[in-house]
């Protein structure tokens, strides 16, 4: 037997986010490593530039209880040229200093939306970080700031024989209609498929490679 951090993710709206662009930003159908790493460190009261090789050293798996739908929004944003005013004390400042010389331009922001996922945790603390997550330090998101989670994590540890008997102690959202079941369980796999979403150095946003796969699975939680 082996000891499980085990705890949901559900929100009416969540940003999941792959390589991102100045036109798009995207959205996975699953939460990325580094998206779950930032949410315990935000739990755990973790500072952006603080130290989470604690949490760097974990093994993470997903499983996909409900993936949503996906929701584009089209994002006005405004900048203002470098040529057009020099050392403004501020942004509001700045705009209302260029006279209409401003660039505006849309983005497209991708969500998915009424999404639920089970996240099954191996490694050092798992106790620590439970309790953060049942009260965080910090409010945790789902991606973005627009994404509040809609349900409380249900965090807890359990001791199972693999990832997918953990999982099936999973904490379901009272709102939610028990049983759920996983259909796909997101786990580390060296003859994967190559993603980008292990952080690598989060002041500069860089992120390195793992191999992963998408198993099929049959995950009974709340039952």
């Amino acid at each position: 037997m082996q000891r499980f951090l085990v705890f949901g993710l559900t929100a009416s709206l969540g940003a999941m986010g792959e390589l991102a662009g100045h036109e798009r930003r995207g959205s996975l159908i699953w939460p990325a490593r580094s998206a779950i790493i930032g949410l315990m460190g935000a739990a755990l009261g973790i500072e952006r530039d603080g130290n989470f090789s604690a949490l760097d050293a974990l093994t993470i798996d997903v499983a996909i209880f409900d993936e949503g739908v996906p929701l584009r929004d089209y994002h006005t944003i405004e900048t203002v040229p470098s040529a057009a005013i020099k050392n403004p004390n501020s942004r509001p400042e700045a705009l209302r200093d260029t006279r209409g010389k401003t660039n505006t331009a849309i983005t497209l922001r991708d969500y998915r939306t009424s999404v639920f996922y089970g996240i099954a945790v191996q490694g050092e603390t798992l106790d620590k970080i439970a309790a953060a997550l049942l009260e965080p330090h910090f409010t945790p998101y789902f991606g973005r700031k627009s994404c509040p989670l809609a349900a409380p994590t249900g965090a807890r540890v359990v001791e199972a024989i693999s990832s997918e008997a953990a999982l099936g102690h999973l904490k379901v959202p009272g709102w939610r209609k028990s049983p759920v079941q996983a259909h796909t369980l997101v786990c580390n796999d060296p003859n994967g498929e190559v993603i980008s979403d292990v952080p690598l150095d989060r002041n500069r946003w860089h992120f390195s490679t793992r191999r992963i796969a998408l198993r099929s699975v049959n995950i009974v939680a709340g039952g």
